[in-house]
């Protein structure tokens, strides 16, 4: 992902004091055989503050570390990531309701510059899911799938990039579940990660697509 594609293609997200209710339509829709429709659209920073600093704060959320964050800390993070050519973030919605967070960067220049040498196709990415009081069986499974063909829809995509916390074995199961394979073991500022990929074609074999 380079500056002119950190973007959905033919899609830019407004900044935030351009977006509208237009510009927050979802830009990428998929449809799950068992759970239904899941859709991801721009982060609005100032309208979605008050719910991402819920996710991001609670206690599910320790990996994504940002525990300690008021709503002000959040919205200025995302308003951050808004402004940035190389890094963004989406708000996914399960059946038209908020349930997941997609962040997306170049690896190039963002998060593993000096850990991991980025290839032309490389995408870096992050998700989370929302807390629920009742989970849904293999709804995080089914947001991993929806975030990956996402990612994927875009042909300029080879390769996704993850760096987990060697401790967030849930997430590392998950991801190893779409394709993805662990190449090492990476010291980052705020942790240990599995530095882990997944090509096009090691996501398609675990959805039964070979081509």
């Amino acid at each position: 992902m380079n500056e002119h594609s950190a973007h959905i293609p033919g899609q830019p997200p407004p900044s935030a004091a351009e977006a509208g209710p237009g510009e927050r339509q979802p830009l990428f829709t998929r449809t799950d055989a068992a759970l239904g429709e899941f859709a991801l659209r721009p982060v609005d920073p100032a309208a979605d503050a008050a719910l991402l600093h819920g996710w991001v704060t609670h206690p599910k959320a320790v990996f994504w570390l940002m525990q300690d964050c008021d709503l002000a800390a959040v919205e200025q993070e995302f308003t951050r990531i808004a402004a940035d050519p190389f890094h963004d973030a989406f708000l996914g919605l399960h059946n038209g309701t908020p349930a997941f967070l997609m962040e997306r960067y170049d690896p190039a220049h963002r998060e593993l510059v000096g850990v991991h040498t980025a290839e032309p196709g490389d995408v870096g990415m992050h998700f989370l899911t929302a807390p629920a009081a009742a989970p849904l069986h293999g709804f995080t499974r089914a947001v991993l799938t929806t975030v990956m063909e996402m990612l994927f829809d875009d042909p300029a995509t080879r390769r996704v990039v993850v760096e987990p916390d060697t401790r967030n074995t849930a997430v590392q199961a998950l991801n190893k579940a779409v394709g993805f394979e662990v190449l090492r073991t990476v010291s980052l500022p705020a942790k240990d990660a599995c530095l882990s990929t997944c090509t096009r074609d090691q996501f398609l074999a675990t959805r039964g697509d070979h081509r």
